[in-house]
């Protein structure tokens, strides 16, 4: 079992500024990859940001330039730099984990086990 705590998120205006933590602990294997998804209302939950524990990243398109994801691996924590916020970026924003048994596995698309963090309100202000 990996257990998934949140933290960051909130309110912010429109060109503003938030920062989100995710810090992983349990069963966590040493291939792994760490992300954020969001749900806007209405809306289907989307992937913004994930890092490969090789250091490799993913980003939705829509953030990309603006949103910076990194981790410290010692740690298992992510951290998603949210820069000019917009107000379509409003939404739940949910840490996912997802453990690989191998690299190779990692590379196919497919996983060993997916864990879901409880969900952080992000609200962006026109």
């Amino acid at each position: 079992q990996v257990q998934l705590v949140e933290s960051g998120g909130g309110w912010a205006q429109a060109g503003g500024s938030l920062r989100l933590h995710c810090a992983a602990s349990g069963s966590t294997f040493s291939v792994n990859a760490i992300g954020w998804y969001r749900q806007a209302p209405g809306k289907q939950r989307e992937l913004v940001a994930a890092i490969f524990s090789g250091g490799s990243t993913n980003y939705a398109d829509s953030v990309k330039g603006r949103f910076t994801i990194s981790r410290d691996n010692a740690r298992n924590t992510v951290y998603l730099e949210m820069n000019s916020l917009k107000p379509e970026d409003t939404a739940v924003y949910y840490c996912n984990f997802k453990l690989y048994y191998t690299t190779k596995q990692y590379l196919s698309g497919s996983y060993a086990s997916e864990y879901w963090g409880q969900g952080t309100q992000v609200t962006v202000s026109s």
